[in-house]
């Protein structure tokens, strides 16, 4: 997702729990972690990602709402208030079923269940990348799928874990 946010210059913002006590983004993601459409990748200790500094950086109340796709882990803890606070604020939200994960598998269920009924929509990551694109004539298709090709095996796997809900 990060890569394809990159071709398809989506901002994206990226935020860490407490760096010092449980480190730093991992290295695979990191790298992947500049460029002009990164708007931010900030520490915190908040569980929702909509800290001061993030929600400065969001579009005010009168302003067109967003539409927000969340990746990350700690389904029930992060994800949900960062997804309940965007609600809240009247966006939309998208959850990759593919890319957000818990420690006790069971709490994840639990958690996007609860998120879908608040609003929320859970997809997966393949499906809101091409719904991104719209056309096979948008001049990222080819980046992007080829992107989707190089990550089959591996969506693959973690739909075959993650999209039990």
């Amino acid at each position: 997702m990060l890569r394809a946010a990159s071709a398809l210059q989506i901002p994206v913002f990226a935020t860490t729990q407490s760096r010092t006590k449980l480190g730093n983004t991992v290295s695979e993601l990191q790298r992947h972690l500049s460029g002009p459409h990164i708007r931010a990748d900030a520490d915190k200790t908040l569980f929702s990602m909509i800290t001061p500094e993030i929600d400065a950086l969001l579009p005010a109340k009168n302003s067109p709402k967003l539409d927000a796709i969340i990746v990350g882990i700690e389904t029930h803890i992060c994800v949900t208030q960062t997804t309940l606070d965007l609600l809240e604020r009247g966006h939309r939200v998208y959850i990759l079923v593919d890319a957000v994960s818990s420690i006790n598998p069971e709490e994840r269920g639990i958690a996007l269940a609860r998120l879908r009924d608040a609003g929320a929509i859970v997809t997966s990551s393949e499906s809101v990348l091409f719904e991104i694109l719209g056309d096979a004539q948008n001049e990222q298709f080819r980046t992007v799928s080829g992107l989707v090709k190089e990550s089959k095996e591996d969506t693959k796997s973690a739909l075959g874990v993650f999209s039990k809900i």
